[in-house]
């Protein structure tokens, strides 16, 4: 059985609309919600990014049966991996068995804004070892010094702990991240779907056959097909661009420099648009079949009440 969720872009909406979004996709037949967690939008023109985690509190207060996790927090240079364990500990608390704690490496678009070196992604990996480490060890509720490679904490306790604590689903773009994903987290979480991180993550060592394994999917619904293609085309153009760039552009100028030359036939290519069903059932489908249990929409632009019930109706009822 593949759960459908529904995708809170920071980038492009407000909280109060994000918490609005929320609650509709509570309401339908969406299962869960991903929440990204960006400093930055991709390109200006996006126009948004509130802080997630007051937003998660907000939809804390305004769903109550809506599964929410973060896609994704990067829990190392912008962030101290001490502090995402208090943010996640309380927002398990607010979100009682339905919250849970998506991590990865990041990218520089939201992590270099402290004037912190961006380091190489084999480093970033092994920060995101560590970090996750201490917050499992910071969830113990004991009082923790911690003193590795990358952080130190020094007699920190979290005396706010929820009964259960949020699983810990890490994000993966190649075989090499899927498989620290399976030895250090509790499902994976993907952006394309690819077999090979599938079987990368679930590994006899790992023990992972039953972990969620999360992906993503961008697509842009509009009755008129060309007018989804333009939308997408305008508010999403980084779709197009090659995986390195997205964790190396620096600002948001980067970004428009660096789409300026992609055509609307490109993100056609690349983001479902329109209204036939056969076409999103299909890009779903893909993810099924690489083994992906869980997949997230991401609707471009602003036709999200069309969106949702364009799905409840004409996609969702479809999928296994």
């Amino acid at each position: 059985m593949t759960d459908i969720g529904y995708k809170l872009i920071c980038e492009e909406h407000g909280p109060n609309e994000l918490v609005d979004y929320a609650t509709l996709a509570e309401q339908s037949a969406f299962e869960f919600a991903m929440i990204s967690d960006h400093f930055h939008p991709w390109t200006s023109i996006q126009g948004e990014s509130p802080f997630a985690w007051n937003v998660i509190g907000a939809i804390a207060q305004a769903t109550t049966d809506l599964r929410l996790g973060t896609a994704i927090t990067c829990p190392i240079i912008r962030y101290h991996p001490a502090i995402i364990a208090q943010a996640a500990a309380t927002a398990g608390v607010q979100l009682p068995g339905r919250f849970f704690l998506g991590v990865g490496t990041g990218e520089q678009l939201s992590e270099h804004i402290l004037g912190d070196r961006w380091p190489e992604h084999e480093i970033r990996l092994e920060m995101l070892r560590e970090a996750v480490d201490i917050i499992r060890t910071l969830w113990e509720g004991t009082t923790t010094s911690y003193h590795g490679d990358y952080y130190t904490v020094e007699n920190a306790r979290i005396y706010t702990l929820p009964d259960d604590l949020p699983p810990i689903h890490v994000a993966a773009d190649g075989p090499k991240t899927a498989q620290a994903a399976g030895d250090i987290g509790d499902g994976l979480v993907a952006v394309r779907p690819d077999d090979t991180l599938v079987d990368s993550f679930e590994t006899d060592e790992n023990e992972t056959a039953d972990a969620p394994r999360y992906a993503e999917l961008d697509i842009c619904y509009a009755e008129d097909e060309q007018e989804a293609i333009e939308t997408a085309h305008e508010i999403w153009p980084q779709a197009a661009l090659p995986g390195k760039l997205m964790w190396e552009l620096a600002t948001p100028a980067h970004f428009e420099q660096a789409t300026e030359a992609v055509t609307a036939d490109e993100i056609a290519e690349r983001v479902v648009c329109g209204p036939d069903p056969e076409a999103h059932i299909s890009a779903i489908q893909e993810y099924v079949d690489a083994g992906f249990d869980h997949v997230t929409i991401h609707q471009i632009g602003p036709n999200q009440a069309e969106f949702v019930e364009f799905y409840e109706n004409e996609v969702i009822p479809a999928i296994e």
